[in-house]
């Protein structure tokens, strides 16, 4: 993961309580065919040091699993870009708190190489993506 630094783009997060047990929604974020289920196709693996893919609109991507602590956080590498993705779950007695962190951003005007827009464009669009993905797709198979 980058270093924040003055030019690097702010960390795209996202709350949320689902009306979901802990388990439900762990099983949901941390498998591969929960994560198919409501974000992309990919090969998966629960583990810490494990390489996977993600099969985004701009082709396959490689990701890495970073940490694993079942069924409260998981964290991953997310393409050549320097990205972590991070999941994060807390118990709310039936519900589950779930916090998305997008981080690694780089600089406002430096272009990622594989869709040769600028960090803040794709910064952006992400952050409406993300929005959808949490409380639409998410929410629906984990409260469905």
């Amino acid at each position: 993961m980058k270093d924040q630094t003055q030019n690097s783009l702010p960390d795209i997060c996202k709350t949320t309580a689902f009306n979901a047990p802990i388990d439900k929604v762990w099983q949901t974020v941390s498998t591969s065919e929960g994560i198919a289920a409501w974000f992309m196709p990919n090969d998966f693996v629960a583990e810490v040091g494990q390489t996977f893919t993600l099969q985004t609109p701009f082709g396959p991507t490689p990701c890495k699993v970073l940490e694993l602590e079942p069924p409260h956080l998981l964290s991953f590498a997310w393409g050549e870009s320097g990205w972590q993705v991070t999941f994060e779950l807390q118990a709310l007695g039936d519900k589950t708190q779930f916090t998305l962190t997008h981080s690694g951003w780089g600089a406002a005007d430096e272009v990622i190489p594989t869709t040769g827009e600028k960090q803040s464009v794709v910064r952006d669009r992400m952050d409406n993506g993300w929005e959808g993905i949490v409380n639409n797709n998410l929410a629906k198979v984990v409260e469905g």
